[in-house]
């Protein structure tokens, strides 16, 4: 057979498969909708964990101006780490089941976070932030009324990232009894091809509509103000770049 030929009927191979994903979509729409829940559940609990330890540690420093190393060590080693390593790890202190798998996934979303919140604050024009103090606003009121809301962009980005990282890595916590979509993917035996693609398909669809929704949750909280100044700050930079 010709390298066309062999080729043509790859393809067609591929096709195929593809469309018996969908079609077990459609044929277990009751078994993914559990999983994805499970999955979410899972993956909020992890967010909502990485937020709280590492959103006000990141505002702190960044308004200290201090700590530029941890944040971005933090980031960095949160790539470094693979999640099935950190899952490994944390197995050996709670176990099988659902607090490992939180703990671990948060791990991997500190470091967009803090790292985020720290340059977000920190990188705040520094002509706005002595304006106020000569008005005699307070460290509190700076932080509160002039550098988070100028922040907030930058805030969104990260928690934007360590979510969407979360999702979409969470199917790995089914090895260590996580529960989610991964029970399909980890399972070929029992759903075959077409349902490790099918749920791979929902991941995907989860990972974007988590984007998607913080997306859209940034727009609706954002100050109409820092939005402006944000657009105009970027027609600036067209102009200088001659676009």
């Amino acid at each position: 057979m010709d390298e066309g030929g062999g080729r043509m009927i790859f393809d067609q191979a591929n096709v195929h498969t593809f469309g018996q994903a969908f079609t077990f979509i459609v044929d277990n729409p009751h078994l993914l909708i559990t999983k994805a829940i499970e999955q979410l559940e899972l993956s909020g609990a992890a967010l909502g964990l990485a937020l709280a330890v590492a959103l006000p540690l990141g505002i702190v420093l960044g308004h200290l101006h201090r700590g530029s190393g941890l944040a971005i060590g933090a980031s960095i080693l949160g790539r470094a780490l693979p999640s099935i390593f950190l899952i490994a790890v944390f197995l050996t202190i709670l176990g099988l089941g659902f607090a490992n798998n939180m703990v671990a996934l948060a791990v991997l979303a500190i470091g967009p976070i803090l790292t985020n919140a720290y340059l977000g604050v920190e990188g705040v024009d520094h002509d706005a932030v002595d304006a106020a103090r000569g008005m005699g606003m307070s460290g509190t009121g700076i932080l509160g009324r002039i550098e988070l809301p100028l922040a907030l962009p930058l805030l969104y980005i990260g928690i934007r990232i360590a979510a969407v990282t979360v999702v979409a890595t969470a199917p790995i916590a089914a090895y260590a009894g996580g529960g989610g979509l991964g029970d399909i993917i980890a399972n070929q035996a029992t759903y075959r091809l077409s349902g490790v693609l099918g749920a791979s398909i929902c991941v995907m669809v989860l990972s974007a509509g988590t984007w998607v929704l913080l997306l859209a949750l940034q727009r609706v909280t954002t100050p109409s103000g820092v939005r402006a100044v944000r657009v105009r700050a970027r027609a600036g930079e067209l102009r200088k770049e001659g676009l």
